[in-house]
């Protein structure tokens, strides 16, 4: 790809990525291919790569795109040990396919500590999914970003995936050390299909039991089960695990 059009979307100083070097930036950024912004951010964002994967419905996609860039970027799992049967099958299945550099991140607290402990914190309302997800999803990435040296944390997340992705930004700061890239943020649903199809890449196994966002098993479903695709994850309560809010870390 020219190397020239990647440049044009460096801001001046070309030191320092700030909030508003990050925003000034945007415009170049949404004309670029996903490819294009992936590579961008190899060239130009400093520190470490990391590709975070949930393994979810259409997770190939991303997988796929980086690791054929960066092969040996680490690709950072988060396991909560309540992952659903078939995911464990999916990730070493495209481990295997796509040559993985797999990293695998857990709680201190295994899941049955947690039990003994808590309680099911799924099933204690809003307050309880909020601390679940904290002590099983953000504290185990945070360490991840922290353990990898991470400086870029690639990230699969779309506009088109639920109202509390609408306005993700193709670059965004996470922390002041950490830039995250969003290369699929426009993508839709029509699109990913199209690259799963080009590729021979395959969904989910679940997905074809109706299941369209994929997480625990137990605060998981599919959407024929529910009234809106809000609702398939935590009981529709909450949308988002904390992963992708700053704040939570």
């Amino acid at each position: 790809m020219p190397e020239a059009k990647l440049k044009l979307c460096v801001p001046e100083p070309q030191h320092g990525w700030s909030d508003s070097q990050l925003d000034s930036i945007a415009p170049c950024l949404e004309r670029l291919s996903a490819i294009e912004r992936v590579q961008w951010a190899l060239d130009y964002l400093p520190g470490q790569a990391m590709l975070s994967s949930s393994f979810g419905a259409q997770s190939a996609v991303m997988l796929h795109l980086v690791t054929n860039l960066k092969p040996d970027i680490p690709v950072v799992l988060i396991d909560t040990g309540y992952l659903f049967p078939e995911t464990y099958v999916f990730v070493d299945e495209l481990k295997t396919r796509l040559s993985l550099n797999l990293k695998i991140f857990r709680s201190d607290l295994s899941p049955a500590w947690q039990e003994s402990r808590f309680g099911q914190l799924w099933q204690q309302g809003v307050e309880g999914i909020q601390r679940y997800n904290q002590l099983n999803k953000v504290e185990p990435m945070a360490r991840a970003l922290h353990a990898l040296h991470t400086g870029i944390w690639l990230s699969g997340l779309r506009r088109s995936q639920s109202s509390s992705r609408r306005e993700i930004k193709i670059v965004q700061a996470h922390q002041d050390t950490v830039v995250k890239v969003h290369p699929l943020a426009d993508w839709s649903d029509r699109d990913i299909h199209a690259y799963l199809k080009a590729h021979d890449l395959p969904y989910h196994p679940l997905w074809d039991q109706g299941y369209v966002s994929i997480g625990d098993h137990h605060t998981s479903q599919p959407l024929t089960a529910v009234d809106t695709d809000e609702e398939t994850r935590f009981f529709g309560l909450v949308r988002e695990c904390g992963l992708h809010q700053p704040e939570r870390f």
